[in-house]
């Protein structure tokens, strides 16, 4: 009796062996089931622009060319609007030398340039200096090849969600996005913008205005003094405080700029 029982529960094992995995499969945990229900949701745009998908492009001409053709644009309507505003400050200043009063319409015209660059509405000779040290242009390879760069060619997660083409942070709360990689106890948030033009025009007031970019502003004037070309490999030297990478990262830019030359005026 014995030896049948020791057989049936052999036989028992053996079938249970074969049937436990089909059961395994087929009847998941209620952790797995939760896993399997939790997808992970896409994030939005925070815009309403349509970009262009560079990550489709698999010609890396075209996909520069794609890239260049949909910033350009921006970055020479900024650029105008930068050399109009500086044709007006210096017809304010050659009057003011010549002891010449502005009309209402130009001083009004001059306090806005003031007052949008930072600065002092005070209105004389010294202010307009000044201000021309700032209110100045950048050149459109620079820009381009910044843009291409912090973006990686407009593919990053800031640029896509966020139209930042740029870098740019900014620091009070839902400003922006917060990168994932944000070292704890920091604050800042990767800027966003709700057109492409904003975010071009904020990295324009940010070279032309912070004080980390004196240097450049400084580089910039001395060449005007010159009478010397504004070009972007020389002005590059100035945004050493851009990156953490400090001269390893103008070294770039340069070798970018240089590479790149064909696609700037196409």
């Amino acid at each position: 009796m014995l030896k049948y029982l020791v057989r049936l529960l052999v036989s028992l094992f053996f079938i249970w062996a074969l049937v436990y995995p089909f059961i395994k499969t087929s009847l998941p945990t209620e952790q797995e089931s939760t896993e399997q229900i939790i997808v992970k949701e896409k994030e939005k745009p925070l815009h309403s622009v349509k970009l262009p998908d560079f990550n489709s492009f698999t010609d890396v001409k075209e996909k520069k060319r794609a890239f260049f053709d949909f910033i350009r644009p921006h970055v020479e309507a900024e650029n105008k609007q930068i050399r109009q505003q500086r044709a007006t400050l210096e017809i304010a200043l050659m009057m003011l030398q010549y002891n010449e009063p502005l009309n209402a319409k130009q001083t009004k015209q001059v306090k806005t340039i003031l007052n949008s660059y930072k600065l002092p509405n005070t209105i004389n000779t010294l202010s307009i200096t000044q201000a021309l040290r700032r209110v100045d242009i950048i050149p459109k390879e620079l820009a381009l090849m910044q843009a291409a760069n912090e973006s990686a060619w407009g593919t990053s997660r800031f640029a896509r969600i966020g139209l930042n083409f740029f870098g740019q942070w900014c620091y009070s709360k839902g400003c922006g996005m917060v990168p994932k990689r944000r070292t704890s106890g920091a604050v800042h948030e990767v800027a966003a913008f709700k057109s492409v033009r904003d975010g071009v025009a904020s990295y324009f007031k940010n070279i032309n205005t912070h004080n980390a970019y004196k240097e450049l502003r400084d580089i910039r004037a001395d060449l005007r003094r010159q009478q010397k070309p504004v070009t972007a490999t020389k002005l590059s030297y100035g945004l050493m405080s851009y990156s953490e990478r400090g001269e390893a990262y103008i070294e770039e830019l340069n070798q970018m700029i240089n590479h790149n030359k064909a696609y700037f005026d196409e």
